[in-house]
């Protein structure tokens, strides 16, 4: 391969991972020419700890599942093997590691990417890969590259319809803002069809679906929110 091999981190709770995930991944790996993208399962996501959270291991099962048969797609235990809190900047670090010669991604939706100052270590976040910002269901990519402030408008490019991306455009620390029309579908909703043995057609892939049904994942009690004083603001790895 005569250019950096270019890899994304897509990280989320995942659970359980669904239609819309996929269709972002979709979306962006043709849009920026990813050669793979990488799933990655927090093991415990500092932001969205909360009564009835499906095991790690049943949710990286899970995302295995979903991206079966495609080669571009990698489930990655990274940040389950490393247990704990699961933050960005130790994953990037990891995977750096683990692929020094890539040009590494992180794919981050607009709802999670407004709030980047309250990541841990969120400018050596942002230093060190290439963030690609999309649409999701009710956050825009305006309100999420505005929260940056000037001293990272540089940076920010949006990519247009049409308009072919560039190695030249990979600069360091670039941020990309993809629109794209994101399913309206959600973690939450899918947890509490399951809740009431309601069909998951459609929402999940068959075998994500079967998966749920046959380990009982979130029968047991509806989803509860976390309450205030119980959600940190460090965010790690998001959705």
């Amino acid at each position: 391969m005569s250019r950096p091999e270019r890899i994304a981190i897509f990280g989320g709770t995942f659970d359980p991972i669904h239609a819309g995930h996929l269709r972002s991944a979709r979306i962006v790996g043709r849009r920026l020419g990813l050669d793979r993208i990488l799933f990655v399962p927090a093991s415990i996501p500092p932001h969205k700890a909360r009564p009835g959270l499906a095991a790690a291991a049943d949710r990286y099962r899970m995302v295995r599942l979903a991206v079966a048969g495609r080669k571009d797609w990698t489930a990655s235990p990274v940040e389950i093997r490393a247990g704990g809190t699961s933050f960005s900047i130790r994953t990037i670090e990891r995977l750096r590691r683990r692929y020094p010669r890539a040009r590494l991604f992180f794919i981050a939706g607009a709802d999670a990417f407004r709030e980047i100052k309250t990541w841990r270590e969120w400018e050596r976040v942002l230093q060190s890969c290439l963030f690609i910002v999309t649409t999701r269901p009710g956050a825009g990519l305006d309100a999420a590259a505005k929260g940056l402030g000037r001293a990272y408008g540089g940076r920010v490019r949006t990519l247009r319809p049409g308009v072919a991306v560039r190695e030249a455009d990979f600069a360091p620390g670039r941020i990309f803002l993809l629109k794209i029309d994101a399913l309206p579908v959600s973690s939450t909703a899918i947890r509490e069809k399951a809740r009431r043995g309601e069909s998951l057609r459609g929402l999940v892939p068959s075998a994500v679906a079967a998966y749920i049904r046959s380990r009982k994942l979130y029968e047991a009690s509806p989803a509860s929110p976390v309450p205030p004083q119980s959600a940190p603001r460090r965010h790690g790895i998001h959705r």
